[in-house]
């Protein structure tokens, strides 16, 4: 296999310009990531009103979100164990053909009204999900340390295109489904499928040659030239996230950044619900929030770059604060809900930029895959806990209540974040 050519240092094909070929694989990732997005935001949209529909009650419609990240968690090592043994472009791929397949049966699923069969469906559809996590980190291969952080904002912004259209397919898809004659929610599911499988031909032929398996190559010459090199990983992820401090220390950020995200962003429609906000406010808050979490993702790649991804987590952070404070203490203003959800889409989209970019430096080449899925699955796990615990806190504690409750891990985090910046510059004037 190519994989083992390179492993050995001998290369199948002579190698593109690193840069050059960088270049074309930021292109081609952003395309793939619309397509990816689209798909995302009819499953987010429609997932939940086909669920209350074909399970006879809405207390089941939380169902959609919670098996679409179960999926994406599950996926997660496979997908990275596939990407480290044969390249970026076969596990991305297969990532979106199964997510592609996910759409299909959620079609069939309605066409037969079974509940169970739905459910399958929205696992297979959030391994979309984790195939676009993973695409995030495919933009820092062939990265350099100064660019490392905008190639991955860059492939995170193009996301907000797909998310934006995606919850727009239900007009569209109800004109679909009746020429198909298949259920009026199903429709979106057919423009799921379609970006899912655009997306998977973008990723097969446009990853070529592929950007994991020519830094593979890269550092294999600079092993046989004398160079440093690193020797292959035989750990799995969790393993060499437990040996590498820096590593670790970024995955957290990741976990608790995404879990305070959910929980609070989750439960905001149910609580402006309940207080009398109509639906206009309920969809321009999240709306808003969604626009947050995806706009501004390139400045934040340039504050990684040229800050440090540190302070850029300390940035994400104080964001994150900053908005879980505003929810407790403006609980009651709509108009402080809205500002809370729109800080806490710019603190998550800081953390996840810079935490991520730091993730991909603080591994080498032949570590960063399973490194980087152990962390999409760390992450979606969070996610889903945060997700599930808000429900109850929020009847327990009220909105007020998660807000502070939810500032407390990322609090804990920030204190870690002083504490290495705090060490770095103490280790400065040694170093010097």
């Amino acid at each position: 296999m190519e994989q083992d050519q390179v492993m050995h240092g001998r290369p199948t094909h002579p190698p593109a310009d690193p840069r050059e070929q960088q270049r074309h694989v930021i292109r081609v990732l952003v395309v793939a990531q619309v397509l990816g997005g689209i798909g995302a935001g009819a499953t987010l949209s429609l997932g939940a009103l086909l669920a209350a529909e074909l399970s006879g009650s809405s207390a089941w419609s939380g169902m959609a979100a919670t098996m679409a990240t179960l999926g994406a968690a599950a996926a997660a090592v496979p997908l990275a164990t596939l990407a480290q043994r044969r390249g970026r472009s076969v596990s991305l791929s297969a990532g979106a053909v199964v997510a592609g397949s996910g759409a299909l049966l959620a079609i069939t699923a309605a066409s037969l009204s079974l509940f169970p069969l739905l459910l399958a469906a929205l696992v297979l559809l959030g391994v979309g999900s984790a195939t676009g996590l993973q695409a995030r980190f495919a933009a820092t291969d062939l990265a350099s340390e100064q660019t490392r952080g905008r190639s991955l904002a860059l492939v995170v912004w193009s996301t907000t295109i797909g998310a934006v259209l995606g919850p727009n397919l239900f007009e569209p898809g109800e004109a679909v489904a009746g020429i198909l004659g298949i259920p009026a929610l199903s429709g979106g599911f057919v423009f799921s499928a379609a970006a899912q499988v655009g997306a998977a031909l973008l990723y097969r032929l446009g990853l070529r040659p592929d950007p994991l398996l020519t830094a593979l190559r890269l550092q294999a010459a600079e092993r046989t030239d004398g160079g440093p090199g690193v020797a292959p990983a035989k750990r799995r992820g969790l393993a060499v996230l437990a040996r590498t401090p820096a590593a670790r220390y970024a995955v957290v950020s990741i976990a608790v950044a995404h879990a305070a995200m959910v929980s609070l962003m989750a439960m905001t429609p149910v609580h402006l619900h309940d207080h009398g906000a109509g639906l206009s406010v309920v969809g321009l808050t999240i709306s808003l929030h969604v626009a947050g979490m995806y706009a501004l993702s390139p400045v934040f790649g340039w504050v990684a770059d040229r800050a440090g991804t540190t302070r850029g987590i300390l940035c994400g952070q104080l964001l994150l604060l900053a908005a879980l404070l505003t929810a407790w203490r403006g609980a009651e203003s709509e108009a402080l809900v809205t500002v809370s959800l729109v800080l806490l889409g710019f603190g998550w989209s800081a953390c996840i930029v810079s935490a991520s970019a730091l993730l991909a430096g603080a591994v080498g080449v032949t570590e960063r895959a399973p490194a980087q899925g152990s962390s999409d699955l760390l992450m979606n796990l969070a996610g889903a806990t945060g997700g599930a615990l808000a429900g109850p806190a929020l009847v327990l504690l009220g909105y007020a209540g998660l807000g502070l409750v939810a500032a407390v891990p990322v609090a804990a985090v920030l204190g870690w974040t002083l504490t290495r910046l705090v060490a770095a510059r103490r280790r400065a004037p040694l170093a010097g």
